[in-house]
C-alpha cells in the first residue's frame, strides 16, 4: 500500500478553494492536485506531472507552489514539514503573477517565519 503525507489545513484552504472556484473542472483538479501532494512516491521521486510542484524564488521561507490549472493559473502554495504538508494558501490567475508579494503580505500564515 502507498504511503501518503498527512494534509494540514489551518487556514481552511480547501473550504476557501470549494467556494472561489469557478466551476466544477476546476474543483475535480483541486482534488487531483491534493491526491498528488498526498502521494508520498511523488517526494521520493521527486516527479510531480499534476501539480509541478517547485519553490517559490525571491521569498525566505520554505514555501513551494502547486498548480491546480496551468492555463489559468490557479495555484495553490503550501509548505513541507516534519512529513506533512501545510496548505498556506489558494490563489487566483491574477494573484499569481505577484507571487513574492502575495507571499509577504500573509506572512502570518507561514509556519516558518
Amino acid at each position: 500500500m502507498a504511503q501518503i503525507k498527512k494534509l494540514v489545513d489551518e487556514n481552511g484552504v480547501i473550504f476557501k478553494a470549494n467556494k472561489i472556484l469557478p466551476d466544477d473542472k476546476h474543483r475535480l483538479q483541486m482534488l487531483a492536485s491534493l491526491a498528488e501532494l498526498e502521494n508520498n512516491e511523488c517526494y521520493v521521486h521527486t516527479e510531480f506531472p499534476v501539480t509541478r510542484l517547485h519553490k517559490v524564488k525571491g521569498v525566505k521561507q520554505p514555501i513551494y507552489r502547486a498548480d491546480i490549472d496551468k492555463i489559468s493559473g490557479w495555484r495553490i502554495h503550501v509548505q513541507l514539514k516534519d512529513g506533512s504538508v501545510f496548505l498556506n494558501d489558494i490563489l487566483t490567475g491574477e494573484e499569481h503573477d505577484n507571487v513574492v508579494e502575495i507571499v509577504k503580505n500573509r506572512k502570518g500564515r507561514d509556519k516558518n517565519k
